[in-house]
């Protein structure tokens, strides 16, 4: 496989602006619903995270938002294709390694009966009278979402959403009692949901060599090492299993006991205090012939690929202890390229970034809609707008001298020249200029000591700004009459 291309990413001058861009190639069935769709969206987003009768204000648009969630020619994969389309686009607009990052969330919601939107888990309740455990199951939704990042932490959007419910358990701890996991097939397991982002993901971006996916230790998973390999893709994963290695008579944890520190790397952290703190890694790495589980040696291929360790030399007094096992197919010769891997790995928080996005700014969890259907096709609308916090967010940081017309319209732009003053010593008016007006508008104060402004505060700013932009379009209407 051909070592992935190096550099930076950085901006060309395509411009991408607005929710139009998101919304040009969804593929609903006719206008009116696309019509309906960016009206929906222009609505929530003037007030993130209220109720759905509040952004649509009267009865007739609030049945109507209703009929579009529980349309069974609407579906996520409509509503989110426009999006994906821009997220391909932002990508080959940018250069260097964009990193695919996967994760799962769950959605839970109170309702006294379930079964029209199903269960997520099943937890403890504690004891009842006679000391016996209790259990309850939780109503919800889970989401596995798959983000494209820069290098530098910018999200160009989501790549691949897939949604599902359970109606009922299976007994998982019984089962495994009787049968190993190892030997159930992957297309049987609920895991085969990484394997199908890894694929629709890289085939959305085009050019598999530039995409790296990064996944947590769930997603050590050895199919996912060989679709990878299908697919000309590589990726950077946080093991957990301790496979097989080499001729098969010792595993990946033996060979890497022999392995000498080969450098050490100072990281800045938090401690449970949230105070900073520094944490000193000792690095090793090695190549490794990786044998897949004895139930699957048959079916699937061993594979040589790069183990890397990164761990605390003390243990510290007031945090857990940092141990990253890393598992890549990326060629690593050098500390440096140890340090990269380890880089790009710690960006997986970014994902969970954007899922607090839906659900601090969204608020998607709150929502009274009464089936899974409604609620999915909600959630996709969500995560556009949360998308878009979080770009511009991240953008203000990224590409702060990027021409405005890179993330806003010439309404919006206009808008904020009216509304938000410029600072004493503003001169140049690029894209940093007009989002600190944005997050001024969301209670920002912008001293000069103020950190940049960060998700909340643009959300705000977002909802203040779309809601008043709104307004100026109708105004100009009724003036133009």
């Amino acid at each position: 496989m051909a070592p992935i291309r190096r550099g930076r990413c950085r901006w060309t001058k395509k411009p991408t602006h607005g929710f139009d861009r998101e919304l040009a190639g969804c593929s609903l069935a006719d206008e009116r619903l696309n019509k309906r769709l960016r009206k929906l969206v222009a609505q929530i987003g003037s007030a993130m995270g209220e109720s759905i009768p509040l952004v649509c204000q009267d009865w007739a648009n609030t049945k109507a938002a209703y009929r579009f969630f529980s349309n069974d020619r609407v579906s996520e994969a409509d509503i989110l294709a426009g999006h994906f389309q821009s997220t391909r686009e932002r990508t080959i607009a940018t250069d260097g390694p964009v990193l695919v990052l996967h994760d799962t969330t769950e959605f839970s919601y109170q309702r006294e009966n379930s079964d029209a939107i199903g269960i997520t888990k099943s937890i403890n309740s504690g004891r009842d009278k006679a000391g016996r455990l209790r259990s309850h199951t939780v109503c919800g939704i889970l989401m596995h979402s798959s983000l494209a990042v820069t290098t530098d932490g910018l999200p160009l959007g989501l790549t691949a959403v897939k949604f599902w419910t359970r109606k009922k358990f299976k007994g998982t701890a019984a089962l495994k009692k009787k049968i190993n996991p190892t030997r159930v097939p992957i297309e049987k397991k609920e895991s085969i949901r990484w394997l199908d982002n890894v694929r629709q993901s890289t085939e959305l971006l085009g050019d598999p060599g530039r995409c790296v996916h990064v996944g947590d230790r769930e997603s050590d998973i050895y199919e996912l090492f060989c679709a990878a390999r299908e697919a000309g893709t590589h990726f950077v994963i946080r093991t957990c299993v301790n496979r097989l290695a080499g001729d098969g008579d010792h595993t990946i944890a033996d060979e890497m006991d022999e392995v000498a520190v080969k450098g050490l790397h100072c990281i800045d952290v938090r401690n449970s205090n949230g105070d900073p703190d520094e944490a000193v890694l000792e690095i090793r790495y090695r190549k490794i012939r990786v044998l897949p589980p004895i139930g699957k040696q048959k079916r699937y291929p061993a594979l040589t690929l790069t183990v890397i360790h990164a761990e605390e030399r003390v243990t510290p007094k007031n945090r857990k202890k940092i141990e990253w096992k890393l598992i890549t197919d990326l060629p690593v010769s050098s500390r440096t390229d140890a340090i990269e891997k380890l880089e790009w790995y710690a960006l997986r928080w970014k994902i969970e970034v954007f899922h607090k996005i839906l659900k601090s700014g969204c608020k998607a969890e709150e929502s009274k809609l009464r089936t899974a259907q409604r609620l999915t096709n909600l959630i996709s609308l969500f995560c556009i707008l949360s998308w878009r916090v979080f770009w511009m967010t991240m953008l203000n940081r990224s590409a702060p001298d990027a021409p405005p017309t890179l993330a806003l319209t010439a309404t919006e732009i206009g808008v904020l020249d009216r509304l938000v003053n410029d600072k004493p010593k503003a001169r140049q008016k690029t894209l940093s200029h007009y989002l600190i007006k944005i997050a001024r508008l969301g209670g920002y104060l912008a001293r000069a000591s103020d950190p940049p402004p960060g998700n909340t505060v643009m959300w705000r700013g977002l909802s203040r700004l779309t809601d008043i932009a709104l307004g100026a379009l109708v105004g100009g209407e009724f003036v133009g009459n």
